[in-house]
């Protein structure tokens, strides 16, 4: 087969054309075939899924050195998931180069995002047995260093007040204050209205059944009013 244009998405051109060819074998295609049963491409998705792992871990551990072992994980497992490498594995053709049954072929096994995940972890296991660390790093890092920054973004904005936080304290030191500045309801049905100022300016606000709540609440307006 001509890898070429593949190899061209990759970013990674093989000196052994038949790692990236297993890599997009299905077992199915094996099974239908009556080929021998390890020429499909789970051996290289049991690689590809440690290398990537390890890619992963490595470079979050060493950008993000503010992150704890909790946090690192969250992130880690926001980027390492079938939903986000079945994306790169559409984004990069692969669905349609995979070699499956008719079966599987029909029933849309192509476009599964088990498969596409897998399929992607097999590529990525055969550039690291052609070229190496450095080769699986470049393409998995190509593939997904943008979505590692969304994610912990997402992840941080689950939490307003932290990003809002490392916002706005990148530059400097200018404390945040969260104010209650009025209760309302009874007791047992309260609402609490929360002003929010930074380097002593107002800018946000919010209310919620609880303080904590109303903090959150307060953090996301500074959010969506700063543009962050």
């Amino acid at each position: 087969m001509d890898y070429k244009e593949l190899e061209a998405a990759i970013g990674y051109s093989f000196c052994d054309k038949s790692l990236l060819t297993q890599a997009l074998v299905h077992s199915s295609y094996i099974n239908e075939h009556r080929m021998n049963a390890l020429d499909n491409n789970e051996r290289l998705e049991f690689l590809g899924d440690a290398v990537l792992e390890l890619v992963v871990s490595r470079y979050i551990y060493v950008k993000y050195r503010d992150l704890s072992e909790g946090e690192l994980t969250k992130l880690r497992a926001g980027v390492v998931c079938e939903a986000m490498l079945s994306k790169k594995a559409r984004g990069l053709g692969l669905g349609a180069r995979l070699q499956m049954s008719k079966g599987e072929t029909q029933t849309g096994g192509a476009n599964r995002d088990s498969t596409l995940c897998d399929t992607f972890e097999a590529v990525l296991g055969a550039v690291y047995l052609d070229g190496g660390f450095d080769a699986a790093q470049g393409f998995a890092l190509a593939q997904l260093e943008a979505d590692i920054a969304e994610v912990r973004k997402a992840i941080w904005q689950s939490d307003c007040k932290t990003y809002l936080q490392e916002q706005l304290q990148k530059d400097g030191r200018a404390e945040i204050v969260y104010t209650v500045i009025d209760e309302q309801g009874p007791d047992h049905d309260k609402v609490f209205v929360v002003e929010l100022t930074h380097d002593g300016k107002k800018i946000g606000s919010g209310s919620g059944r609880s303080k904590k709540e109303a903090e959150q609440n307060a953090a996301a307006d500074a959010i969506r009013g700063l543009g962050l």
